[in-house]
């Protein structure tokens, strides 16, 4: 699946941020799958895991400032989903039928309720209970004014860590929540896979999170980058990075397309619809935050799903309800939007 990340100590790497990375260890040290020993800690040699140890206590991504929430707007923007199959409509609270139609993945709003009942549009009512309630992600990314001490991650999901790369989920602790930011001070090749140590003795397989990864700098203004292998989104300021979120990116079937684009409309809301007629038909009224850069491919705000770091969309690019408002803020038309792959 996903994802990868070159990371070690380097006094340099300390002082300079992480423009260049060291090769990925492998688990070939000797203490893979040691968890405490004389020569070994937590799967890498004793005197290795001592000198990361003093950062890893020092350093919290959770200091740096978050992108706002605002409540209110993410109360105004939950919206209500319609059942996936034939739904008919009614002309009053147990009136006569008027229209049967699927929906697909539709939203809508509720203008008027009534003894179980709701009203969407003019003269379309339906029992309440066709209605399954959305609420939109209070998750936002991080506020940068460079790039941050240690490589910079969120967990994609909200798994237990393992002692030792490789190892079996430390299930006694509390699992690392969903979408947390943690730094990465070292990481090991398991097999096919990066696992990366997060914290004293936790340690988080790459399917798992989704990583910053640099780029190299595309534009002397601002402009915002968005790595589709690690569903990661930044915003730069020349070559500063000063924002960066996880995002949703197209699905398998609708992919997001590679390249460089720019910002072309920004709409404060908009609606948008698509694939009448088949599996993947989707009408959603009310959108926020849009920045249309790719025809009509956009990144805007999301409030129907918070699987932010996974592919979620029709090819857009799903941010946070505050996340996208902070992007439509930064950017104006004409700002550069590079999409790529990082592997």
């Amino acid at each position: 699946m996903k994802r990868f990340f070159h990371v070690g100590l380097m006094i340099t790497l300390l002082l300079a941020g992480f423009t260049a990375l060291p090769s990925t260890a492998q688990a070939d040290n000797g203490c893979a799958g040691i968890v405490l020993s004389e020569s070994c800690k937590y799967g890498l040699p004793s005197w290795e895991y001592d000198a990361l140890l003093p950062q890893i206590l020092a350093h919290s991504p959770r200091s740096l400032p978050r992108v706002g929430v605002d409540g209110d707007e993410l109360r105004r923007y939950s919206m209500y989903q319609l059942p996936r199959r034939d739904v008919t409509f009614y002309d009053a609270p147990n009136g006569n039928p008027t229209e049967t139609t699927n929906p697909g993945y539709a939203f809508t709003g509720v203008k008027e309720q009534q003894e179980g009942w709701v009203r969407v549009d003019e003269n379309k009512w339906l029992p309440a209970d066709q209605l399954s309630g959305t609420r939109a992600s209070a998750f936002s990314g991080v506020l940068l004014s460079g790039n941050p001490p240690f490589p910079l991650g969120w967990m994609a999901n909200s798994v237990h860590a393992a002692e030792v790369p490789g190892g079996k989920m430390l299930r006694r602790l509390p699992a690392l929540g969903k979408h947390t930011p943690l730094y990465i001070f070292k990481t090991v090749r398991v097999g096919d896979w990066d696992w990366h140590l997060v914290g004293d003795g936790l340690w988080v397989e790459q399917r798992n999170m989704g990583i910053f990864q640099p780029v190299e700098q595309k534009h002397g203004g601002r402009w915002i980058a968005v790595d589709l292998y690690e569903q990661v989104a930044v915003a730069y300021e020349g070559g500063t990075p000063v924002f960066a979120t996880l995002i949703s990116s197209g699905l398998a079937k609708t992919p997001t397309r590679e390249g460089m684009f720019a910002v072309w409309a920004k709409l404060r809301t908009g609606s948008m619809s698509g694939f009448e007629g088949k599996p993947e038909q989707y009408n959603i009224p009310v959108v926020p935050y849009i920045l249309y850069f790719d025809g009509s491919i956009g990144l805007h705000g999301t409030f129907w799903h918070n699987g932010f770091g996974y592919r979620h969309s029709r090819g857009c690019v799903n941010l946070s309800i505050s996340d996208a408002k902070w992007l439509y803020n930064f950017a104006e038309v004409g700002t550069p939007v590079y999409v790529w792959r990082s592997r």
